[in-house]
């Protein structure tokens, strides 16, 4: 029905954007020329056509508006495109102005989107408010079935409802077996038989089965799927990978079928676009407002001691590429045993007097928006490590080497919540990393704004650096 009466209102929303356009187009409210009522009819037709193809009238609980709102643009102006192609092959464009038809894309993408966003809207709030509710039967150990109780309860607005859980007790492989004398979680009451799960099902009319099991549970999936293969119950596979480090990575899309990065970089698709695009863009600002600034370090940075102006060393990049890091050079020049590389220390002797200001200060990282600018860095990320750094602790701190899967940054996560400077302590670096990691976990391009902000807000400066 929802269905049915969605269609209804994007063929409204269509026709509304004509007669907009055309309001536009002519200057006051105007009917359709007879060829711009016959390109209405065979994009209404069009959308008949490709919005189901394009997923927008599926059951959208749970899933972002963003996705949907995207769909149904591109869905669109993929039909109003095709609607012009037809009237170049009738060679009737030249009845069809084309302001007229930028109006029309424009007008109904706007109300397509308003009228989305608000059923969406109100269906969220309805669901929140207990109706529209979906019945979800959960199969799984009672660890992971209590999770995904929480996951329901916390997103009322989705529309599941938690009304059985089934466990036989075979599903300690998660980590936590269950008792036959388990008759409730979370209030949700628990079967421990087979046959009286699926009387269960087939009594309440429970149209939602999850199967929160682990991959290696395939018989019991194979015994629900047969079991109810003449019932219409749309019955899900949740893998139970809680309990598998290596499998704290969403499912993506490869050539068309489900698979789950192991190890590969969080970040690869185009919401990574703006990241880029605003990289260069900082970088070449910052490099050209403060050139001044910059200019009068190096001076001074000449002036301190003999020896190059800038600092350089080969770091780690995106991937463990090697790139070669640049740094106002803060300490006389100095060799080191092969191998190694000491950090510097409080009252550190090979650290001039203009090094340890520019160093608590951080103006000694401002060439690196060079990196930035060359793409090596990023303005925001985990920050590089000298190689001898990087050979020691990558035996030593869990997902150690996982944070060169994405470009290094100036700034990160861990930075603005204070872990600068030396990592004189193995707990030091584990807890940098382990927030470098709760970035790549939870990324976006407004983190990375919030980054940069927290950055400028707090300083520079760090009590960490020397």
């Amino acid at each position: 029905m929802l269905s049915v009466l969605s269609r209804v209102i994007d063929i409204a929303m269509v026709a509304a954007g004509a007669l907009i356009a055309a309001a536009l187009h002519g200057g006051s409210l105007v009917w359709l020329t007879d060829m711009q009522n016959v390109t209405l009819a065979f994009n209404c037709l069009l959308m008949i056509w490709i919005f189901p193809a394009c997923g927008i009238y599926q059951s959208w609980r749970g899933k972002p508006l963003y996705d949907l709102l995207g769909r149904v643009a591109l869905a669109w102006l993929a039909v109003e495109g095709m609607g012009i192609l037809m009237s170049f092959s009738l060679h009737r464009s030249d009845m069809l102005s084309r302001l007229w038809l930028g109006y029309w894309a424009i007008a109904t993408v706007a109300l397509l989107i308003v009228t989305k966003t608000a059923v969406h809207t109100v269906l969220k709030g309805l669901r929140r408010e207990g109706y529209n509710q979906k019945a979800v039967a959960i199969v799984g150990s009672p660890r992971y079935a209590r999770f995904m109780i929480e996951q329901m309860r916390a997103r009322p607005e989705a529309g599941f409802k938690p009304v059985a859980v089934f466990d036989d007790g075979s599903f300690g492989a998660t980590g936590e077996a269950a008792t036959p004398d388990t008759g409730a979680i979370e209030g949700v009451p628990v079967e421990h038989a087979f046959a009286a799960m699926i009387r269960l099902i087939r009594h309440r009319g429970i149209r939602e089965l999850w199967l929160a099991l682990p991959i290696s549970q395939e018989r019991t999936i194979h015994g629900f799927v047969k079991e109810l293969r003449h019932d219409f119950v749309n019955i899900r596979f949740i893998p139970d990978v809680q309990s598998l480090s290596l499998f704290s990575q969403p499912v993506v899309d490869l050539l068309g079928v489900p698979a789950i990065n192991l190890a590969a970089s969080p970040i690869t698709d185009l919401r990574v676009l703006p990241k880029l695009v605003f990289d260069r863009l900082f970088a070449l600002a910052a490099l050209t407002a403060l050139s001044p600034l910059m200019l009068v370090i190096a001076v001074l940075v000449k002036l301190s001691s003999p020896g190059p102006v800038f600092f350089r060393q080969k770091r780690k990049g995106i991937d463990g590429n090697e790139f070669e890091i640049y740094k106002f050079r803060s300490m006389k020049v100095h060799r080191e045993e092969a191998g190694k590389v000491t950090q510097a220390r409080r009252g550190d002797p090979r650290v001039t007097a203009v090094g340890a200001f520019l160093r608590r200060t951080s103006l000694d990282e401002l060439p690196q928006f060079i990196n930035v600018l060359k793409g090596e860095m990023s303005v925001v990320g985990p920050r590089p490590h000298a190689l001898e750094h990087d050979d020691i602790y990558k035996d030593l701190v869990k997902g150690y080497m996982h944070r060169y899967r994405i470009k290094p940054g100036i700034t990160g996560w861990a930075q603005i919540n204070g872990y600068r400077g030396e990592t004189d302590r193995i707990e030091k670096m584990m807890g940098r990393v382990k927030l470098d990691l709760y970035y790549m976990q939870h990324w976006t391009f407004w983190l990375d704004l919030k980054i940069v902000a927290l950055t400028m807000w707090k300083g520079f400066a760090g009590r960490n650096a020397y």
